[in-house]
């Protein structure tokens, strides 16, 4: 596992995340920059693909269940070669393909179209039960948010995945705390989290999100785990990588300006890997 490389990739990631949002005028920075981390993890390190087979039947799949998120993951499939980098500068615009959602009909290169909140873990274990039908090797990733694990319809997908074993579904969830209109914990508290999924007979691991080398192993360890889903439990930071935006739920939802964009991009830049 290569972490200085995978470090400067991500900071790549976050940066055209930034630029992205600036030039569009709106979107969500704080749950792509936490996020950050692990999307690189999985796509520059983990995951079975081939940008020039898009549709190879053995890739592996990733579903963003937090779909608001999608720059984050449209900055990866840039930068992994599936579209052009300089495409991610039409976020949000019209009749672009990079809307604020993930749209598969408009962009087939994501998996599934996500955004209304709580589908996604659904969608993810009908691909993995889909799969060990068809006798594929491939493993689906379902990446959910903690604001929208509030959401019934994770838990019933929750207590599905154990009955059917599927071994081949991993499910990281970005825990960085804050949610649209504050903490999850004033909110809507989740915890004891690792416990409620324990209860729920998931594999079960608690990880840095943001040390890459817990990132690998943790997927390793999903990977080598038969006879039940694993989820991963990733502390994150909300806005990591930016100062003013870091653990500020005032920064969900919120573009930043051309001034707040450039403060941004000149701290990521000057952050060592």
């Amino acid at each position: 596992m290569d972490v200085p490389r995978l470090k400067t990739i991500a900071r790549e990631l976050r940066v055209d995340v930034i630029r992205m949002l600036a030039e569009a005028g709106s979107g969500h920075p704080g749950g792509s920059l936490s996020a950050a981390d692990i999307v690189t993890v999985l796509f520059f390190h983990k995951m079975r693909h081939r940008p020039a087979e898009p549709d190879w039947p053995d890739r592996d799949r990733f579903v963003l269940s937090k779909g608001h998120c999608v720059p984050i993951l449209y900055a990866a499939l840039a930068k992994a070669g599936y579209f052009p980098r300089e495409e991610l500068l039409t976020l949000r615009k019209l009749n672009s393909r990079l809307q604020g959602h993930p749209d598969r009909v408009r962009f087939p290169y994501v998996e599934a179209a996500t955004g209304s909140l709580g589908q996604g873990l659904s969608l993810a274990l009908g691909m993995a039960l889909a799969l060990r039908l068809d006798k594929r090797p491939s493993r689906v990733y379902c990446m959910i948010s903690d604001g929208e694990s509030e959401s019934g319809q994770v838990w019933e997908a929750a207590l599905a995945a154990p009955k059917f074993k599927t071994d081949n579904l991993t499910v990281i969830l970005d825990y960085n705390k804050v949610q649209l209109s504050g903490h999850v914990k004033d909110i809507m508290d989740l915890d004891p989290l690792p416990e409620k999924w324990r209860a729920f007979r998931w594999h079960v691991l608690e990880i840095d999100g943001h040390d890459f080398t817990a990132v690998g192993k943790a997927l390793d360890e999903a990977e080598g785990t038969t006879g039940k889903p694993t989820i991963i439990v990733a502390h994150t930071v909300k806005g990591k990588g930016v100062s003013f935006m870091e653990g500020k739920w005032e920064w969900h939802g919120k573009a930043p300006n051309r001034e707040e964009a450039e403060r941004a991009i000149q701290e990521l830049l000057a952050t060592p890997v």
